[in-house]
């Protein structure tokens, strides 16, 4: 019998090692998928528009998965090399920290199962992370913050509109360093704590999102089962949040939430990743009209790439999207999110940006219009609205 467990032990070890080391990257593979086609055709004036833009994107998810960031990669949709092919100046990185299992956008109840338990324990995340949504959030913040220790020449973590212009003075002067913003999916990280928002923010967290997939103590999802608006713990956490300059995103928030958000904000709130209801109907976008109302107050609304929320997510209905929000919207109140890694199927990867310039100017949009959609407006809301110091 002991010779038997000295044998199989090893044994045991080794096919534990194995699995860890082979599961992550297949689990990864399955779900950030980009479609086959041959290259997408990119005019000599869209490459050198393309070129000359400031590109940056309110959300996407790679601070979730395994994959070494600093290598490129042929999983998922995003990576620093492919960021610089992309010409990004500005990601926002959300962390994840709850998903229901078989998650829709019509009903997830509370208590569902939620996967990122699963994906915590199958990436060997650290054992704090597995039973607590805010230790989520702050080892997603540390890898962040590793990334920038590796390769500080390629990234920096921005706390500040301080801090992003000195990014971006940089890149005027030929640096290709990434500005990094860290944001939340939703404030299942404050695990119904508001003291959690503090923690946060000294992490390094300057969005953070309302609701993900569930309803919360903050209010209601969009895709939970209550349609509730926001409580007055989700007041009190809105505005604890704004008094800390950090900012609202109301992406995967109930209509009432977001309405209740509106009402109860003092500064203009962001809708990170979506698409326009007009355009394509369905489950994940709220009305056109409350899109209105989230720029009239002056917020921001992230065009998405996949094809649940803009139905086509070629670049060309990508585009078609984006021109169409600008008609209801304006062309001040419409950006880049991309929800790139984020378990979704597009048509693009980050470091084919320069076809989506190429089917907005077929699409017929100016050089104002496309330079503001593809990275203007949020720098200039970012700046704006960041923390000073």
């Amino acid at each position: 019998m002991k010779r038997i467990i000295s044998t199989g032990l090893p044994i045991l070890v080794i096919l534990t090692l194995l699995a860890l080391w082979l599961l992550p990257p297949e689990i990864e593979r399955r779900h950030n998928l980009v479609d086959e086609h041959e290259p997408y055709p990119v005019s000599d004036i869209a490459a050198d528009l393309h070129k000359k833009l400031l590109v940056a994107d309110l959300h996407t998810d790679s601070l979730l998965w395994s994959r070494d960031l600093r290598k490129e990669s042929t999983i998922g949709h995003a990576d620093l090399p492919r960021l610089r092919e992309g010409n990004v100046a500005i990601q926002i990185f959300p962390a994840v920290t709850k998903s229901p299992a078989g998650q829709n956008y019509e009903s997830n109840a509370t208590e569902a199962r939620d996967n990122i338990t699963l994906l915590a324990v199958a990436q060997a995340w650290p054992t704090r992370t597995w039973m607590s949504l805010s230790e989520r959030a702050l080892y997603q913040s540390e890898k962040l913050h590793k990334l920038q220790e590796q390769v500080p020449e390629e990234v920096r973590v921005v706390r500040t509109s301080g801090d992003l212009q000195e990014v971006l003075g940089k890149r005027a002067q030929g640096s290709q360093q990434l500005a990094a913003i860290l944001a939340t999916e939703g404030s299942h990280a404050l695990d119904g704590k508001l003291a959690n928002i503090q923690k946060l923010y000294d992490a390094g967290y300057r969005m953070m999102g309302l609701q993900h997939f569930f309803d919360n103590k903050l209010g209601g999802s969009l895709h939970g089962t209550s349609n509730a608006g926001l409580s007055d713990f989700g007041r009190a956490a809105v505005n604890l949040m704004e008094e800390k300059s950090i900012i609202v995103d109301v992406a995967h928030s109930s209509p009432q939430v977001v309405l209740d958000t509106l009402a109860a904000a003092s500064r203009p709130v962001v809708l990170s990743h979506t698409g326009f209801n007009g355009l394509c109907e369905s489950p994940r976008n709220i009305s056109d009209d409350l899109m209105k109302q989230i720029a009239a107050a002056d917020g921001l609304i992230g065009v998405g790439f996949w094809e649940d929320a803009i139905c086509d997510h070629t670049p060309a209905g990508i585009a078609k999207m984006i021109k169409y929000g600008i008609s209801v919207v304006g062309e001040d109140h419409v950006a880049l999110g991309t929800d790139f890694d984020g378990s979704v199927r597009t048509g693009i990867d980050v470091s084919e940006l320069p076809a989506l310039t190429d089917a907005l100017v077929a699409e017929g949009l100016s050089e104002r219009e496309i330079r503001k959609v593809m990275g203007e407006n949020l720098r200039d809301f970012l700046i704006k609205w960041l923390p000073k110091s």
